[in-house]
């Protein structure tokens, strides 16, 4: 009987995010700040003292996104985030594991019952900030979130490319970073998505946005796509 081989676990590309590699496959992986604190029943990996967590790229659309070759992730160690609709935390928490305790994410979110197991979830962490608002009205949290350098968009709203850029008009710096995450059926049901991505990357250029990548996210998500971009 051959012996198991424990997992390997080495850097990606992108600073804070990591692979497991084990019966030789790779998995996408970070390092958890809150050893033996699981947000949606991934595995935990334990290598070298530390312990990492699995990333899902089917629960995950920025894990699908990178996945998919996204060019470059402006989120990094110690950066400062404005994440809009945080949901139950999913990816909002391995974000936390990348910016670590040196970095913050503000998490806006509306729904009440997601907000109370976000609220778990920012408690452990200890570097989320839970925001509980709409995110079509930044200026009712302006006194929460300052200036950031990346926005995460991942709202269940028609306008999102709107609603993002009204975001980064009030918190985002100039240079600063956008991920879009674009849901087509929340946006119009009765255009193909194509069309749907096209409308909104063309409000993001209205608003000064330089759109650097836009991948589609199927096979992990359907009529979804990631939008990568510059405000100037």
């Amino acid at each position: 009987m051959s012996e198991r081989k424990p997992p390997v676990v080495k850097p990606h590309d992108y600073e804070g995010v990591y692979l497991v590699i084990s019966k030789g496959k790779k998995r996408l992986a970070t390092k958890n700040i809150s050893p033996g604190f699981k947000v949606y029943g991934e595995d935990l990996i334990e290598y070298k003292g530390e312990e990492y967590r699995i990333w899902d790229p089917n629960r995950s659309k920025l894990a699908a996104a990178i996945l998919k070759d996204l060019e470059m992730l402006p989120i990094r160690p110690g950066g400062r985030v404005l994440y809009l609709g945080a949901a139950t935390g999913t990816t909002p928490s391995h974000v936390a594991d990348i910016v670590g305790r040196k970095g913050v994410i503000f998490c806006v979110e509306f729904a009440p019952r997601a907000m109370r197991e976000l609220v778990i979830v920012c408690e452990k962490k200890g570097n989320m900030v839970p925001v509980m608002a709409d995110a079509r009205y930044p200026e009712k949290y302006s006194m929460i979130v300052g200036e950031v350098e990346t926005i995460y968009c991942d709202v269940a709203q028609p306008e999102q490319a709107k609603l993002l850029a009204d975001n980064a008009d009030m918190f985002l710096k100039r240079g600063g970073w956008i991920l879009l995450a674009i849901k087509a059926r929340s946006i119009d049901v009765t255009k193909k998505p194509s069309e749907v991505y096209k409308k909104e990357i063309a409000v993001l250029e209205d608003r000064g946005f330089t759109v650097r990548q836009t991948i589609s996210l199927e096979p992990f998500d359907r009529a979804h796509s990631m939008v990568l971009a510059k405000y100037s």
